[in-house]
């Protein structure tokens, strides 16, 4: 058993004067803040590929002494894997107050290709094709689409749930209010895709602090449990593609399996929002509704809070808010973690939220990607 003690965002969304390093560190110095402890408790580190020079160097960059470390990377969706990694680590007695952290500068450094390097199994076959990350998410909308008759004007209300909530941020990169007509007038990106399906770009970053209970305890905090996880991997089955699910179809059971609830008992939601078509696939593939219902399910503001049957992303998610490092992970357990607390702002806070949902989707939705699933429980 652990509990999240502390996160952090960072409020910038470009920071043009500050190094991806320093983001890290002062996410760090933000969870550590917000959980009562210092630099000198964390005794556990756990990081993704976004760290600078990597596990490594990131350690001595913060002045940390860990005697537990993890650096898995499962792109985007690493954070929420984490949550769980450092749950198990605390379990198993290897450390008491375990740090996350992730920060990055997309919007102020120069995106690297797509592709990976030489070494790379899929390099003889896939770069040659020229996808875009955009045409492999568009791929499965349009899939979609054709399996189940969903509509762009669905697709469009996901946009339109997340910018009623992002008014209210004053963080949030896109606080105007955003209607159905709206996306589908804005510039198509990759059929059916267009500009206002996609998430934004920003620097930022954010930090986690997970502890043993007796700690998380006496801080006086509100207490948050990581009551389940899950993780999966989704990758092309030798050629056997299918479009049509996400692996939060495998990650989303078993997180359900290990907190002993169903997806009728949570009350808020963090899903990954890379694209529109991102929420909707893992929306199904978690359960909240029958595969190829998610259209019918996000439609006509369902996923407005306080208006529709699941409040999605109350800080405006990826579509509207922040997406640093081009990594949405941390963001949606940090949000959950505010819901959980009742300290999101008073107009999108879900009254007596006691059980949230973190799901993220890391790589691409089209190809090969990662899936995490934490649920948490306020006591």
């Amino acid at each position: 058993m652990a509990y999240i003690a502390g996160a952090f965002e960072h409020p910038t969304r470009k920071a043009t004067d500050i190094s991806v390093g320093r983001l890290h560190a002062e996410c760090a110095a933000g969870a550590l803040a917000d959980a009562g402890l210092s630099r000198d408790d964390v005794d556990g580190f756990f990081c993704g590929g976004d760290a600078p020079g990597g596990l490594l160097a990131m350690v001595d960059y913060l002045g940390l002494k860990p005697r537990h470390i993890d650096s898995s990377d499962i792109g985007g969706s690493s954070y929420i894997s984490l949550v769980g990694h450092a749950a198990q680590a605390i379990a198993a007695g290897k450390c008491n107050v375990a740090l996350i952290t992730l920060a990055g500068r997309p919007r102020t450094e120069a995106i690297s290709g797509f592709g990976g390097p030489p070494s790379h199994p899929t390099r003889p076959w896939e770069p040659p094709v020229n996808a875009r990350l955009v045409d492999l998410y568009a791929l499965c909308a349009r899939r979609h689409m054709h399996e189940f008759g969903t509509t762009s004007e669905q697709l469009a209300w996901i946009k339109v749930a997340a910018s009623h909530h992002a008014q209210h941020n004053p963080h949030a990169m896109l606080q105007k209010v955003v209607t159905v007509e709206d996306v589908l007038q804005s510039p198509l990106i990759s059929d059916p895709l267009h500009r206002l399906d996609c998430c934004v770009v920003s620097d930022g970053g954010g930090a986690l602090i997970v502890t043993r209970p007796e700690i998380a305890m006496n801080l006086g905090r509100p207490l948050v449990k990581v009551r389940g996880a899950g993780e999966a991997l989704k990758g092309q089955d030798g050629g056997a593609v299918d479009l049509t699910y996400s692996g939060a179809a495998f990650s989303g059971p078993a997180a359900f399996a290990d907190a002993g609830v169903t997806p009728a008992d949570i009350q808020y939601a963090s899903i990954y929002d890379s694209f529109t078509i991102t929420v909707l696939m893992q929306l199904e593939d978690l359960g909240f509704c029958e595969k190829g219902q998610g259209g019918r399910f996000v439609a006509d503001g369902q996923l407005i809070s306080g208006i529709g049957r699941l409040p999605v992303n109350t800080d405006g998610g990826g579509l509207c808010n922040n997406h640093p490092a081009n990594r949405g992970g941390m963001t949606k357990v940090i949000e959950a973690v505010r819901q959980l607390r009742g300290e999101a702002h008073p107009a999108v806070q879900v009254k007596d939220c006691k059980l949230a949902l973190a799901h993220g989707t890391g790589g691409w939705l089209g190809s090969r990607h990662g899936s995490a699933t934490v649920i948490l429980e306020r006591e």
